[in-house]
């Protein structure tokens, strides 16, 4: 079955603008906190996972919606990996993300650091140094868009956090916003988070469906 969005709109995209976030009503820390102690929080919750599983909706921006399973093993490895009605994947390995659709038989990659997704992936980008805190209306919610304003080709990226004690860091990322270049825009919604699980780096290898070449 065809993907019922196009494929390289949502692998693009993966790969940001603010969002509304609706969240249960949650007590109000103790003492307000500022801006960059918010962002420090925020890069230790990513910096401290060290794998992630995660059930994971996708949706264009006409709402249209597929599922599936992601994988999270850092520095820098992804595995997006779609229910049965959506025959392809999309892995990371660290250095490049790449888009394998097996319906045509096509592999298309792009490196990292030229993804929004390089907020969440590549070590080298600081997300403090690119990140700016947006005001949510629960103190508990953290969101955060990350822009190179140097490389506006590269996306943006906008982190969803909810305060849960039991996450690595104490923050849970449980959504993100991303918008490419051409304003194309796809929402990621995490559910079902599971931490520290035994992840073998090959699950981020992937069987290439273009025909062999003969000699």
């Amino acid at each position: 079955m065809y993907m019922i969005f196009n494929k390289m709109t949502a692998a693009l995209a993966l790969g940001c603008a603010a969002v509304a976030v609706s969240m249960p009503s949650l007590a109000a820390p103790a003492q307000a906190e500022s801006d960059s102690a918010r962002l420090d929080q925020a890069v230790l919750a990513l910096r401290s996972i060290s794998t992630l599983k995660a059930d994971f909706t996708q949706a264009d921006r006409s709402g249209q919606m597929v599922r599936g399973e992601l994988t999270l093993k850092r520095p820098g490895r992804i595995r997006f990996e779609y229910d049965d009605s959506v025959n392809m994947l999309i892995v990371g390995d660290g250095k490049s993300l790449t888009m394998v659709d097996y319906d045509v038989r096509q592999v298309q990659r792009w490196p990292i650091r030229n993804s929004p997704l390089g907020a969440l992936l590549d070590p080298s980008r600081d997300l403090k140094r690119y990140g700016t805190l947006k005001p949510t209306a629960n103190p508990d919610v953290l969101s955060v868009e990350v822009r190179d304003t140097k490389h506006p080709e590269y996306g943006v990226i906008t982190l969803i956090f909810v305060r849960d004690a039991s996450a690595p860091g104490g923050l849970e990322l449980v959504s993100w916003v991303s918008l490419d270049s051409q304003n194309k825009r796809t929402t990621i919604r995490l559910a079902n988070h599971r931490y520290g699980l035994a992840v073998p780096n090959r699950t981020f290898r992937w069987r290439d469906p273009r025909p062999k070449v003969r000699r």
